[in-house]
């Protein structure tokens, strides 16, 4: 008995636009002999299909069993149907507008097999600073609208040569349907302008190789805004690009050519090469060598990281390719290369990055010496993604390019939720269906610029989701911009607004990319944010359901002399503990370089404004005073990065025997700063906090929640590994699982995500 015949409608959602789904549609139904077509709409990819019964269903199963490589299948739903549409062949047909209901795929490194043809001397794409294909390059920052067609991105002036629409429209073609494809004849071009803007003569990546080995600062346009790159083995060089950034220490992220010219600077674990390599390429920081400071002299000053990224772009592969003496092929890429690149974000004073060709010229005046630049917009600014490597993977500590803007998946669907984050380290999140839906880096909302790339993202982000939110939801502090923002935002459109506790939102972030609900002990530990009670939290063991949460205990609170410039000086919050332990007149002996010292000693002593905070960050920060390690920090977290870095040279140690105490709740670290004000061993001082810290939480959790099998752990506390490893581990001991933030960071970056599942419960009455 022959086997039926049937026509079928699928529906494929998730990111399935600009990442070479209808060519594999396509090739499968020519495989399987079906006939029928597909296309891309404002709902992701359409399929209308017939033939034998059995192909059909080959056909829907592999669709997210084998599909391309780029893409994130969320569903795949097939129908009856009956179309006089589908004719004897299989074809793809124009793509049909409406309202969004899927999204746009990330950006990606340049693949091998376009790495290939651009180092091959006798390929029409040798050396062409734009190539791409089906299976690589930009996306997220080249789109305007969906569908994803080359009409609604900034290709849209150049109009494909013959060539071009050759493989464009040859379905065996890599780039068949590769709706950014170029080639030198047709796509945007490359060209290099001195500082005053004026075009310089001869082959553009030539000259700004030899510029950046003078010791000369490039602003290099990338994919989602500029970069600023020096040499990163010039000391001078190094200096120049601080001083005319007004970035007197904070480290730069440094890009090589390989992992191979990594291990010369940084140790590389089993498997780490890969992460390294991956199509998203984030910086990741890794722990230095000892030669690595004399070798990159300035770049990370004082830490025990460093941050690499190898190159995504065309144009940075070429600067090394030029480096390595324009060799044909792609052997060289193995080998370890010399050119080391700084490589930092071109956003002068904490401003946005710079994204547009004469913004860049006004922005980076007296910055840059040089310029390499194209014709092709960006779109959407989006920085680099940076994270580091722990034993579950990548841990994201800013999420950006090559991520932005991939959904997180929620346990329930329903209605859009806006929310918008806080004022450190800011990012969107829109939620549609049961998918949330997270902005690239915003910033600190500290100047206008940065406050309007926040409404900026709002808007796009909106735009192309086809998103109407239902509830803003917003941080509690009143003076945000961010809140502010948000009852505009609302006001306007007649919206609820719904304000939500810091902490509270971070948990919940974690919550919600683990898929979990109900109630659920978590721990807060971060910097500062505003309590239900109007004061400064960040020490926090909650209990959270949903919406609802309950706060089980804290950190004993610890005053705060001078308000929010505390957060900013260590030495301030070491004199605060000094004034606890009954030790006031040692703070001016001990500060003495602070002139400041005599007077913050005088208002410990009266509680003149020294406002009480509970947070875990200024916890390190009075670490990092009593140790001496630093009185004042350059930029936020500074002290505690440089605490870890210690503690992880001086290895292992036990915790201080009674280092701490519970209390009514309360956890009570005194005994061990107390110890800390004694030591003379920076190193040792810094193992043992850290040591100790890790037992006082675990046992903490052991007395507040006894019998629990699980705990959160969420805030910005949670990037510092030698915490996070020794915490696991007791945590463990106990029968614990330690569940930790994914796929956004467990610092400010991810707390829109919390905020928006926390609203979303509320709208659903959970």
């Amino acid at each position: 008995m022959s086997e039926p015949i049937v026509c079928q409608h699928i529906r494929v959602s998730g990111v399935v636009q600009g990442v070479g789904f209808r060519p594999f549609v396509w090739r499968l139904a020519r495989e399987l002999g079906l006939a029928g077509w597909v296309r891309n709409d404002s709902r992701g990819v359409e399929i209308e299909v017939r033939g034998a019964a059995a192909q059909v269903r080959h056909l829907i199963e592999r669709l997210e069993r084998d599909a391309p490589p780029l893409a994130r299948v969320s569903s795949v739903t097939a129908r009856d149907t009956v179309s006089a549409r589908v004719g004897e062949g299989f074809v793809i047909i124009d793509s049909r507008s409406g309202r969004a209901a899927t999204m746009i795929g990330h950006d990606t490194a340049v693949c091998r097999d376009c790495l290939s043809e651009m180092f091959d001397p006798g390929n029409s794409r040798w050396r062409y600073p734009f190539t791409n294909c089906t299976n690589c390059g930009p996306r997220y920052t080249i789109s305007r609208s969906l569908p994803y067609d080359r009409v609604r991105t900034s290709l849209k002036p150049f109009v494909m040569c013959h060539r071009c629409q050759y493989e464009y429209r040859r379905p065996e073609d890599r780039r068949f349907h590769a709706e950014a494809n170029c080639c030198p004849k047709c796509g945007p071009h490359l060209f290099l302008l001195d500082g005053e803007g004026h075009r310089l003569p001869d082959d553009p990546i030539t000259t700004a190789l030899a510029l950046l080995r003078q010791g000369k600062i490039v602003a290099i346009k990338g994919l989602g805004g500029f970069h600023l790159a020096c040499d990163a083995r010039n000391a001078v060089a190094v200096a120049l690009l601080r001083e005319r950034k007004q970035r007197d220490e904070k480290p730069f992220v440094v890009m090589l050519a390989n992992a191979a010219s990594a291990a010369r600077l940084v140790q590389i674990g089993i498997g780490e090469p890969g992460l390294m390599a991956l199509p998203t390429r984030p910086a990741i920081l890794l722990r230095k060598r000892g030669s690595c400071d004399d070798a990159l002299p300035g770049v990370a000053p004082g830490l025990a990281w460093l941050g690499v990224m190898l190159p995504y772009t065309p144009v940075q592969f070429l600067l090394f390719h030029e480096a390595a003496k324009r060799p044909a092929g792609i052997g060289w890429l193995e080998r370890a290369q010399d050119l080391a690149l700084v490589m930092t974000s071109a956003n002068p004073g904490g401003e946005p990055l710079v994204v547009g060709n004469s913004e860049a010229l006004l922005r980076l005046y007296g910055i840059a010496d040089a310029f390499l630049m194209h014709d092709r917009d960006i779109v959407t600014r989006c920085d680099d993604s940076v994270a580091r490597i722990t034993t579950g993977g990548l841990q994201f500590i800013r999420r950006a390019r090559g991520y932005t803007p991939r959904a997180i998946r929620l346990p329930v669907s329903g209605p859009s939720v806006l929310a918008v984050g806080a004022w450190f380290k800011n990012t969107i999140c829109v939620t549609r269906g049961d998918e949330a839906y997270v902005s690239q880096h915003v910033g600190d909302l500290d100047n206008a610029a940065v406050c309007d790339f926040l409404e900026e993202s709002v808007e796009q982000l909106l735009k192309l989701l086809g998103a109407e939110p239902a509830i803003v939801a917003h941080d509690l502090h009143p003076d945000f911009h961010s809140t502010r923002f948000a009852a505009d935002f609302a006001q306007q459109r007649r919206l609820p607004l719904l304000g939500i506790q810091h902490h509270h939102a971070h948990a919940a972030a974690v919550l919600a990319e683990h898929g979990l609900r109900g109630a659920h002990l978590a721990l807060s530990l971060d910097g500062v944010g505003l309590g239900t009670d109007g004061a400064a939290w960040g020490g926090e063991l909650l209990r959270v359901d949903g919406p609802r949460f309950e706060r089980l205990g804290h950190l004993s609170p610890l005053a705060l002399p001078g308000g929010d410039r505390a957060a900013n000086e260590p030495w301030r919050m070491a004199a605060a503990v000094l004034h606890q332990l009954g030790r006031n007149r040692e703070i001016g002996e001990r500060f003495v370089g602070q002139q400041a010292a005599p007077a913050v000693a005088q208002m410990l002593s009266g509680d003149i404004h020294c406002p009480p905070t509970t947070s875990m960050g200024r916890i390190f920060d009075a670490a990092a005073g009593l140790l001496g390690i630093r009185a004042v920090m350059a930029y936020e977290g500074q002290a505690a990065m440089f605490m870890e870095g210690l503690a992880q040279c001086y290895g292992d140690i036990l915790p201080l025997d009674q280092g701490w105490r519970i209390e009514q709740g309360r956890l009570d670290l005194l005994p061990l700063l107390a110890a800390l004000a004694d030591e003379k061993n920076a190193e040792r001082g810094a193992a043992l906090f850290h040591a100790t810290l890790a037992a006082a939480i675990a046992d903490w959790v052991r007395v507040l929640a006894p019998g629990e099998k699980a705990v959160v752990g969420s805030g910005g506390c949670f990037l510092n590994q030698v915490l996070v490893r020794g915490l696991r581990a007791r945590l463990g001991a106990q029968g614990i699982k330690l569940v930790e933030a994914r796929q956004v960071p467990p610092n400010d970056g991810g707390l829109s995500v919390g905020q928006a599942w926390i609203a979303l419960q509320h709208l659903l009455g959970h």
